[in-house]
């Protein structure tokens, strides 16, 4: 599974409708992608919440992105993420 962090801005409607149950339904819709959540986060400053998800591959993750965002109202910044380890090993010649 590759890593990939997601940073979300909420809109104007979508921080009216935080609530525990949107964030179940969101988990389950990662899930259904084949996807897990490692963490999360709420943010003060430029993005207002960060996910670190494990999912089976870019194509995946662009899915996963669109439809959270078009379930949420929440615009994301989609990117994979390498480990230290895995860009250390990468950087060796």
């Amino acid at each position: 599974m590759a890593t990939f962090v997601m940073l979300g801005k909420y809109s104007q409607k979508s921080i009216k409708d935080i609530s525990a149950k949107r964030t179940e339904k969101s988990l389950e819709l990662i899930k259904k992608n084949g996807g897990q959540v490692i963490s999360g986060y709420a943010l003060l400053g430029e993005y207002d919440l960060v996910l670190i998800l494990e999912l089976p591959s870019s194509e995946q993750a662009i899915k996963t992105s669109v439809e959270l965002s078009k379930m949420l109202g929440i615009a994301f910044v989609t990117a994979p993420a390498v480990s230290m380890e895995d860009f250390d090993k990468m950087m060796e010649v």
